[in-house]
């Protein structure tokens, strides 16, 4: 009796144990999509602002929110198509770290970008801006370079792999459409005529 109560307990055990690690596992994934959401929610807000100074702000300020913004672009669609990429072709992880090692360049850009964009003097924005631009054409060539490459690389894969199925397919109907027998048919054995003597 005492081993049916202790096996109890110890299952009594394990169950709260688990339903603790999940609750707590539970909470900290709706905390990071809660996180996430935000980071998102305020990146398209920024977005949208951007978008209405490149339009309402004439001259050096609505300069820099297109530079920003062609920054913004080109990384975010540099690192969709590598994290697209990289779950049929691995290979692409080490330019995954390149483009890492890029974003790094294009936030301290974009934060130079966003502090200029407050600056109340606009011949201080107008001498800053063609190096920033420099700056910003260098790091979205690069992420461009990056993006095409991986396109490149997919649309070659998926060429390669519609030739090789194509000419396999090829083959299968060939073998399908040859229907002449492997060995000739055997005629049937020959019955003996009675002679009409019945001999």
């Amino acid at each position: 009796m005492d081993i049916a109560a202790l096996v109890l307990l110890l299952l009594f055990l394990s169950f709260v144990t688990l339903g603790v690690v999940v609750s707590v596992r539970t909470v900290r994934a709706v905390r990071r999509g809660v996180a996430r959401g935000k980071v998102q929610a305020r990146r398209v807000v920024e977005d949208t602002q951007l978008k209405a100074r490149r339009y309402t702000l004439p001259g050096p300020a609505g300069e820099l929110a297109q530079l920003r913004l062609d920054l913004r672009t080109s990384i975010d669609s540099t690192f969709r198509a590598l994290d697209d990429g990289r779950a049929d072709d691995p290979s692409l992880s080490e330019a995954a770290a390149l483009l890492a090692r890029l974003n790094d360049h294009a936030r301290l850009l974009d934060g130079e970008l966003k502090m200029l964009e407050r600056e109340p003097d606009r011949t201080r924005i107008a001498q800053r801006l063609p190096h920033l631009t420099e700056r910003t054409h260098r790091i979205t060539h690069s992420a461009d370079s990056l993006r095409w490459a991986a396109q490149d690389r997919a649309r070659r894969f998926a060429d390669d792999d519609l030739a090789h199925l194509s000419h396999q397919i090829d083959i299968e109907s060939s073998a399908l459409r040859h229907w002449t027998p492997d060995s000739p048919p055997v005629a049937p054995p020959a019955t003996p005529k009675l002679s009409p003597s019945g001999e």
